[in-house]
């Protein structure tokens, strides 16, 4: 049987939590309060996610290899994938377990589809006559306008049957069987279509590097990060660093590193008890030994100070 909801969320790691089939890291990049809504909808080979969230962010995401993953903008674009700016009209094919970063300059809407390669391929060959690998590596693909608009309709009625209202009607296996075989259908008559004209060997050259950077930071994640040393541990000079994270994440390696620095310290004021905690001893746990400094750059980057933060009610 279909399963099938929306939630809401005030808090990015709830939100991120709230994939089950991906693991993402939010790295929210703008002042303000943060709201992010997921639907999600799961039938018998594929599960949807569509996605809205209120502020810009950098979101480092990594993918299981067990299963395919297409993602792709939804409305208006504010969405960067490995440094390539996405249109409206533009589906992300991922590579098996990649390992991918996606930016919004704002609020922005995405979808998020997964299938087994297995039903993949089995229906790619039905309706194409031919095998279909797997990939290893991303594709941005730009379908045809009367595929893409199939797919775009099928993937707007997929979310409105996961809302509560009318989840009863996703309930009955021919409508979501039929949904789904619609879907599958749509999906394969968009990947058989040209990539865009973005150079994908040299935008995998760059997010491997970006991933050797991600995963060296999460290794190091409780020590103090001294950027010639992280670069040589990379094996990349300073300015080819910088030029990537600029490409990738719009934010130079530093004000990278700051960011995660003030998004951790930020849920750490969250979930404390001020009656318990204060923002002096969350600053220190966070590596923040000038308190003054700490306030300033926290209160320039989300708005507000980090005493409302610990002041505040963490359901709102």
């Amino acid at each position: 049987m279909a399963e099938s909801g929306t939630l809401t969320f005030s808090d990015p790691d709830g939100y991120a939590a709230g994939f089950s089939d991906a693991r993402i890291n939010l790295t929210i990049t703008g002042a303000g309060d943060f709201k992010a809504r997921l639907t999600r909808l799961k039938l018998k080979d594929l599960k949807i996610y569509r996605c809205s969230e209120s502020l810009p962010r950098i979101a480092y995401i990594s993918l299981p290899p067990e299963q395919m993953f297409l993602s792709f903008p939804v409305g208006a674009v504010s969405l960067i994938f490995d440094g390539f700016a996405l249109r409206r009209d533009d589906i992300v094919l991922h590579g098996r377990g990649e390992r991918t970063h996606q930016r919004s300059n704002g609020a922005c809407q995405w979808g998020l589809i997964s299938l087994s390669p297995e039903q993949f391929a089995s229906c790619g060959k039905a309706l194409t006559g031919q095998s279909i690998a797997p990939l290893h590596a991303s594709r941005i693909l730009r379908p045809a306008r009367a595929d893409l608009l199939r797919f775009q309709r099928l993937f707007a009625q997929a979310c409105r049957l996961a809302e509560a209202a009318r989840q009863k009607l996703i309930e009955r296996p021919e409508v979501a069987r039929a949904l789904e075989q619609e879907l599958l259908h749509a999906i394969i008559n968009c990947l058989a279509t040209n990539e865009t004209d973005d150079n994908p060997k040299t935008r995998h050259h760059h997010s491997a590097i970006m991933v050797r950077f991600e995963e060296t930071l999460r290794r190091r994640v409780d020590q103090k990060r001294n950027m010639p040393a992280l670069c040589a541990e990379l094996g990349v000079p300073a300015r080819t660093l910088r030029m990537y994270c600029a490409e990738f994440l719009g934010v130079s390696p530093t004000r990278y590193l700051l960011l995660q620095r003030l998004n951790k310290a930020r849920s750490a004021l969250r979930r404390a008890d001020p009656s318990k905690a204060s923002v002096a001893e969350v600053a220190r746990n966070h590596q923040f030994l000038e308190l003054g400094r700490f306030a300033v750059t926290y209160r320039t980057t989300f708005g507000e100070s980090p005493s409302a933060t610990l002041q505040r009610d963490p359901q709102t």
